[in-house]
């Protein structure tokens, strides 16, 4: 099924072309390499999974209320404009808002392969290379898996937003190899975990729930691979080189602070640009969501050695400082459980099943016998 009768605008253009302007690297070291990034790459290896199988596509979805979190959580309840909605077009509202959300997962993660498979070329290093190609198998599922989500459950897709793909563009176009890994892993991984992580734990709906912890479980070993290979190599460089670095995340911390809000959801309901804007900026949803947001990449970016004054009070401009110490560790170590949790409990339940059919087909058979 084509994608291009399901977008609620059509793209300027079908197919986006950013110029690459770095090297492709070869390694004709064949060494073991760094002993804690192959075992993050035989981790990668074992906990490859396929989207067919291990989601239950079975699971219905009313795309009216595809995710059973709360009306509050959208920015135009309690306004005039949703007051004078009727349920069904509460219910279109509610479809183009997961539709949005989704759609921004759906073109982060063919950015996120893309990005994985510019690491595989230009990474001077074989053992970085060889995780970042089972990153790419994960980043192509999870594009996968959100395509699948919202062409057969949702039937909507929004195009990418206008400062996702400036931030996608200034991660692709830049020639150092390092700069894909800043951009994608540290940035754009940490904005995706923060909005996957909102919705997995707001939602009370088993197939979204699936998906989201599933996908998180992939993200949490992407994050690692970053830190490892960004905090190695970032002791080698200057603080010249330090400082440019660090340049580029206030830019993409404020523009994903600031812009990623979902007001082009509002405008299509008739809302004029700067009051879908002043909405979306009031929503307890988003400050929630930008907490998550930081709380993941604050700690990363101090982690790597990006740490210097400008950073810093960048930082402190946005409230955020105080976040540098959260253990990130630990995150993504729930994120994992989170998903060893879900599987754990289906399993059961579906064993529960079998062990009830059974004791049926008995009963049922020791009746016939009597009869």
């Amino acid at each position: 099924m084509s994608s291009q009768g399901l977008y609620t605008q059509a793209p300027d253009e079908w197919s986006w072309q950013v110029p690459a302007h770095g090297a492709a690297r070869f390694s004709w070291e064949y060494d073991d390499g760094r002993d804690r990034l192959l075992a993050l790459y035989q981790k990668g290896k074992d906990k490859q999974w396929d989207a067919v199988r291990r989601i239950d596509w079975d699971l219905e979805v009313d795309p009216y209320q595809p995710l059973g979190t709360p009306d509050e959580a959208m920015a135009i309840h309690g306004t005039r404009y949703w007051a004078a909605m009727s349920e069904a077009e509460r219910g279109v509202l509610r479809q183009h808002y997961t539709s949005w959300q989704f759609s921004q997962f759906l073109h982060g993660e063919q950015g996120a392969m893309v990005c994985a498979a510019r690491i595989v070329e230009s990474a001077p290093d074989l053992d970085a290379k060889f995780y970042s190609a089972t990153q790419t198998m994960d980043e192509a599922r999870h594009a996968e898996i959100y395509g699948r989500f919202l062409h057969e459950k949702i039937g909507m897709i929004y195009p990418v937003n206008d400062n996702l793909q400036a931030l996608l563009a200034d991660t692709l176009r830049d020639a150092r190899w390092d700069m894909p890994y800043l951009g994608m892993q540290v940035l754009i991984e940490g904005l995706a975990l923060a909005a996957f992580g909102l919705i997995r734990d707001t939602t009370t709906k088993p197939l979204p729930k699936q998906i989201l912890a599933y996908v998180m479980q992939d993200e949490a070993r992407h994050v690692a691979f970053g830190r490892m290979a960004l905090r190695d190599y970032y002791k080698q460089l200057t603080d010249a080189e330090l400082r440019e670095r660090e340049e580029f995340v206030i830019e993409g911390c404020y523009l994903m602070r600031d812009r990623l809000r979902g007001a082009e959801v509002l405008e299509n309901f008739g809302v004029p640009a700067a009051e879908a804007a002043e909405l979306s900026e009031r929503s307890p949803f988003l400050h929630m969501f930008r907490k998550l947001l930081f709380s993941r990449i604050v700690p990363c970016v101090k982690d790597i050695g990006l740490w210097g004054p400008r950073l810093q009070q960048a930082y402190v401009d946005m409230g955020v400082l105080d976040l540098g110490d959260s253990n990130l560790d630990l995150l993504m170590t729930q994120d994992e459980e989170v998903a060893e949790r879900l599987d754990a409990e289906r399993f059961a339940a579906e064993e529960q099943a079998r062990v009830a059919e059974v004791a049926d087909a008995v009963a049922a058979g020791a009746g016939a016998e009597g009869a």
